[in-house]
């Protein structure tokens, strides 16, 4: 089972999805299209089994855990 993380100012969202499901994982696609198009988040990591976690800027279909963070703002 592969799950989104979404970071936001009130903690984060889980998405889980099964990676052998066609349906899941176009919705899971499309999430993540839409989260990176509107660039509401800094960036995001995929954390594929057993590696380091990566900057993605393309969906992963094999990454266990993918995690979108929201943009820093300082001042």
């Amino acid at each position: 089972m592969a799950t989104q993380i979404v970071m936001d100012h009130t903690g984060d969202t889980r998405h889980h999805f099964n990676a052998d499901d066609t349906e899941a994982l176009l919705k899971a696609e499309e999430r993540f299209k839409a989260l990176d198009f509107c660039r509401l988040y800094g960036g995001c990591f995929a954390m594929p089994p057993a590696d380091a976690a990566t900057v993605t800027r393309s969906f992963d279909p094999g990454a266990e855990e993918t995690l979108f963070y929201p943009r820093l703002v300082g001042g």
